[in-house]
């Protein structure tokens, strides 16, 4: 198999940001259990707003290209999202947009995620540790960097992403917030799963979904 050939092009882009529509929806309690524990609660409701916001968007944008896709889904987040996750996944989505080619290959990819992580990171003022978003992100672009270089194939390098994304949320539980609402708790927000990690985790499983058809 040549693994140089473009895999991700309009109509994965336009699965991808569906499927994360549907598990936003799909986990919407659980984001906003999460988020109660530590911040204020709105976290699974401002996504789902979010993410239906996009949908709508997305009906009115044919024919697009991915780039175009990916940053019209940023900007729609960005102006329907309350709270710090609309600008934050709004800049991710809108950078990873302008930084992929149509069509594209895992490595093309694995640079444009990149891009986004360079955004929320840039925008939040976030390291790995602070249980935040970037405590998932940061290990789902090592990862898919990693498994690209390696010469697999998008799926492959997306389901690595994934996993690496869900142990990075989970691994937020015993980490004490510097960063966001949940730092004002202090020692409190200890034991506690970041809901920012969570829903990016569900961001990098939707992509290993959609490119494993």
């Amino acid at each position: 198999m040549d693994f140089d050939t473009p895999l991700f092009d309009t109509a994965l882009a336009e699965a991808w940001v569906r499927a994360i529509a549907a598990a936003v929806e799909k986990e919407q309690a659980r984001l906003t259990e999460l988020d109660s524990a530590i911040g204020d609660g709105d976290h699974g409701s401002n996504l789902h707003r979010g993410f239906s916001a996009v949908l709508a968007a997305l009906d009115d944008l044919r024919p697009a290209g991915s780039g175009t896709v990916l940053t019209k889904t940023g900007s729609t987040l960005i102006s329907k999202v309350g709270g710090a996750s609309g600008p934050l996944y709004g800049k991710a989505f809108r950078a990873i947009g302008a930084a992929l080619p149509d069509p594209a290959g895992p490595a093309d990819v694995a640079e444009a995620l990149a891009a986004g992580l360079d955004a929320v990171r840039a925008l939040g003022k976030a390291a790995p540790g602070d249980k935040t978003i970037v405590d998932a992100y940061t290990p789902a672009v090592a990862a898919f960097r990693a498994t690209a270089a390696a010469g697999a194939a998008l799926p492959e390098a997306a389901a690595a992403a994934a996993d690496a994304a869900e142990q990075g949320a989970r691994d937020t539980v015993p980490l004490q917030a510097r960063k966001g609402r949940a730092s004002y708790l202090g020692e409190r927000s200890i034991g506690h799963q970041d809901p920012g990690a969570t829903s990016t985790a569900l961001l990098f499983r939707a992509l290993a979904d959609v490119a494993a058809g």
